[in-house]
């Protein structure tokens, strides 16, 4: 059973975005332009991956660094931000989140960590490291926006469910199978994902896992708090709405003292 969170996802990258086209899809998307807009200078965005946040934020005129640990991600995302002419405003970094390799000097005006990016640290040790990492980064009074993804250590346990099926490009089909095991004590989901890629007579099986780790907002914003920032506003939806425990989106908005 793996349990670093920084596993899995450069076998991921191939279908990262056509599985979000069918689950996250935008719905995040808009919160996180707004946000960038509202902010001076350059925005920082941890784990960029291919940029399903990053292209939209540049789109819209903003300048943006994005950081993430997989290669394969970054390359799609380079390769998106060129054909969409936007690479001029944009710089894409390979490196560990929780050693952000950049001066503090005056900081960034906002770091975003979209759709559960801390929940990919799977210790506490390393969330440690991030938060101080971030807060050492940020300038006094700028925002730090997370995104969590709600409750995964109560998913209820199952094997070998087919989550997903369809078209990727134009020649191949695409099969999601999906298992997910938990362990209670360290709060980790593990979502074990197969894809069954069928291109003609060819069929393709390609195997690898996530693993997530849940903190409560409470528990998250004590942490925010511990390293430096103070609580600006919990959010429960990408409108702005109040955050209650059965809320789908868990957002905490918070500002470097």
């Amino acid at each position: 059973m793996t349990r670093d969170g920084s596993e899995g996802w450069d076998e991921y990258a191939p279908f990262y975005d056509w599985e979000n086209a069918q689950t996250v899809a935008r719905r995040d998307v808009d919160f996180w332009r707004r946000l960038a807009l509202a902010h001076e200078g350059p925005v920082l965005e941890l784990g960029c991956g291919t940029g399903r946040i990053a292209l939209p934020v540049l789109k819209a005129g903003a300048q943006l660094v994005g950081i993430d640990r997989s290669d394969a991600m970054l390359a799609r995302a380079r390769k998106r931000l060129a054909r969409a002419r936007v690479f001029h405003r944009a710089m894409l970094i390979r490196g560990d989140i929780r050693h952000l390799p950049f001066r503090s000097r005056r900081g960034f005006d906002l770091v975003m960590a979209p759709y559960g990016i801390l929940q990919s640290l799977t210790s506490e040790r390393d969330l440690q490291a991030t938060l101080a990492s971030v807060a050492r980064v940020t300038r006094r009074g700028g925002l730090f926006g997370v995104d969590l993804v709600p409750d995964l250590p109560r998913w209820e346990e199952y094997r070998r469910k087919t989550s997903l099926k369809g078209r990727r490009g134009t020649a191949a089909t695409v099969t999601l199978i999906e298992s997910v095991r938990q362990d209670r004590r360290r709060k980790l989901t593990i979502f074990d994902h197969e894809y069954v890629e069928r291109r003609g007579r060819e069929r393709s099986v390609h195997r690898f896992a996530l693993t997530f780790r849940t903190l409560s907002v409470p528990q998250m914003a004590k942490r925010l708090e511990k390293a430096g920032f103070a609580i600006q506003a919990i959010l429960g939806d990408y409108q702005g709405g109040p955050w209650d425990e059965r809320a789908d989106v868990w957002v905490i908005l918070a500002r470097k003292k």
